[in-house]
């Protein structure tokens, strides 16, 4: 009978030091939410995404409209065919010059043959070289006109780049893998530059924050394995977590974590990394237990 009594007050003494347990650290999950803003202005065509969806990075979802784009796309591009004619107008009077200037240089030369066997005069062969020089400064001065054309083609080119890359902006593209965790605009509503469109997270590995205390950083160390807990109707589940981070300087507990020490202690933050298999959300408290 005695063996039996000091045999239930050891289970009960291990049952109330099993219960007395305490976490290591308490914390709330959490994610890095993307907000996906507006690039262009105009009316959203379509927007093909709702709450909860996972979409792929690089995935087009939306389109705002590009009508005004376009059109004002086609007009320089109008300009620039219309500057190009100027172009070759120069272009042209430029080959007819140097056409006038071969034949110059032929006649220059039978002239300069013909005065030296005394069968031309000098004021032939100055009026030869006279006419070489006023159409090589015709050549020059028409080049000179082309410069001014040329570099406002160069304009054109880049005001249509701008226009390239103000419809590539109008274009909605989703920029990383995650969950749409809300919408706030929907088809043929108005948008404008930089308006949220929606907000999407990786929840595929969840981060928990948690505080720890001085006393208890020496447990801990970058790259350990730990267990993180979490509430459920009937008992407690368990997660494998890593330490991917801990804080460099401490701070005093924040208002959110609820812990039995007292709130002026000063705790230091420490993030694990912890993979979803769907029953962890943003915002939902846990435990974290070390190994």
């Amino acid at each position: 009978m005695k063996k039996m009594i000091i045999a239930l007050i050891i289970v009960s003494l291990a049952a109330c030091s099993k219960s007395n347990e305490k976490a290591d650290g308490y914390g709330n999950f959490e994610a890095t939410e993307v907000t996906i803003s507006a690039e262009a202005n105009g009316k959203i065509e379509f927007l093909n995404l709702e709450e909860g969806e996972v979409l792929e990075p690089n995935a087009s979802v939306g389109l705002i409209d590009t009508i005004q784009l376009y059109l004002n796309k086609q007009q320089m591009l109008a300009s620039k065919t219309t500057i190009f004619s100027k172009s070759r107008n120069v272009q042209s009077q430029t080959t007819i010059l140097q056409e006038q200037l071969k034949t110059t240089l032929i006649e220059q030369k039978r002239i300069q043959n013909m005065f030296a066997e005394n069968a031309a005069t000098k004021r032939q062969v100055d009026e030869v070289e006279g006419k070489m020089n006023v159409l090589k400064e015709q050549i020059k001065s028409v080049a000179t006109q082309n410069a001014p054309i040329l570099n406002e083609a160069k304009s054109i080119d880049v005001q249509i780049q701008k226009i390239n890359d103000q419809i590539q902006k109008s274009k909605i593209t989703n920029p990383i893998k995650g969950t749409v965790l809300a919408k706030y605009v929907e088809p043929n509503e108005i948008t404008a530059f930089g308006k949220p469109l929606y907000k999407i997270a990786d929840i595929s590995e969840m981060t928990l924050r948690v505080y720890v205390s001085e006393t208890q950083l020496s447990k801990i160390k970058v790259g350990q394995q730990v267990n993180v807990k979490i509430d459920t109707d009937t008992e407690m589940k368990s997660y494998p977590g890593t330490i991917s981070w801990i804080a460099s300087t401490a701070e005093f507990t924040p208002k959110i974590i609820q812990t039995k020490e007292e709130r002026v202690s000063l705790v230091y933050a420490v993030k694990i990394d912890v993979k979803n298999d769907g029953g962890l959300k943003i915002g939902m408290p846990a435990e974290m237990w070390i190994k």
